[in-house]
């Protein structure tokens, strides 16, 4: 069996279980095209749409000892192996891995933080909030900080700047000290344990959180895959707002003159409007539309907090 031979026989094993995507994947096919490379130890970014031949030839000129005409017969149990795993637990591929990608960054990840999936990653690499940003904005904040993705993201795109990472758990923390010092970069990102703003001192010229924002009726919804992951991370109370009510209350003795804070709310939009009717939000425009993250200035928190 060749290498998309077992590609498409994993995949099409996939697509018949009752599988949920949105871990770093969005369907069946490139799911199983992730888990393969990754058993087989591939670069995850191969191009199979090429004949297996040119296919042959590309991956020998990276590792010569590696072979994807005849892939051995204990490689492909391997892969088998792997593939059911995924459908018989119902997790996630990165919890299988130990591996998540954002923006072409490998991190760390396994079931005591969410799989890092979030906008803002995007957004850091666009520069997309850079003109809200002064050469004076050196401390950044990223709350909620689950496995740590986002604040090693920041570090590597403002190099000029300090990092904090806070998260109200002690064993997501653990997760993104193995990233901090994955990444190299202990001198630059401090980690710290805090229930929303309540365990820090400082302030801050930029904060991004991907908080706990997912509504009651969403979460009663919720795939398998989704419920593998830590309910802390996720819930957030009837209307989804709960986390967001205190920390708009908890902001401004936080934040720097012409501070702002990067937010991601998901799909709950509307819910967000209307907890906070008077806020003057900026959307960012994400891959998913411009409804899944949100920018204020603290102007903007303050003009509200105190009228």
């Amino acid at each position: 069996m060749d290498l998309k031979e077992l590609v498409q026989t994993c995949a099409l094993q996939l697509a018949q279980a009752p599988l949920a995507y949105g871990h770093g994947t969005l369907n069946a096919q490139d799911e199983a095209t992730w888990l393969v490379l990754w058993q087989l130890q591939l670069p995850l970014d191969l191009d199979l749409s090429v004949d297996v031949e040119t296919l042959h030839h590309q991956v020998k000129a990276l590792n010569p000892a590696r072979h994807v005409l005849d892939i051995p017969q204990d490689a492909i149990a391997a892969c088998q192996t792997l593939i059911a795993q995924r459908i018989q637990t119902r997790k996630p591929a990165a919890y299988l891995t130990r591996e998540a990608w954002l923006q072409g960054i490998p991190f760390y990840v396994d079931e005591r933080s969410i799989v890092p999936r979030s906008f803002i990653a995007e957004l850091i690499a666009d520069g997309a909030f850079d003109g809200w940003l002064s050469e004076k904005s050196h401390a950044f904040l990223d709350l909620c900080t689950g496995n740590g993705s986002l604040a090693v993201l920041c570090a590597m795109a403002y190099p000029d700047i300090q990092v904090t990472g806070a998260d109200i758990s002690s064993a997501a923390l653990a997760v993104a000290q193995i990233n901090v010092d994955k990444h190299q970069l202990n001198h630059r990102i401090q980690l710290i344990e805090s229930d929303g703003l309540q365990g820090l001192q400082q302030k801050f010229d930029c904060i991004l959180c991907n908080p706990p924002y997912v509504c009651e009726a969403s979460m009663q919804a919720l795939p398998d895959e989704y419920k593998a992951e830590p309910l802390l991370a996720l819930a957030g109370g009837l209307d989804g707002m709960d986390f967001i009510r205190q920390l708009m209350k908890d902001l401004p003795e936080r934040m720097n003159d012409n501070a702002i804070l990067v937010l991601e709310i998901g799909n709950e939009r509307d819910h967000f409007e209307a907890a906070f009717p008077r806020l003057e939000a900026v959307w960012l425009e994400t891959s998913a539309g411009e409804d899944q993250v949100l920018l204020l200035t603290k102007e903007a928190i303050e003009k509200v907090s105190l009228s």
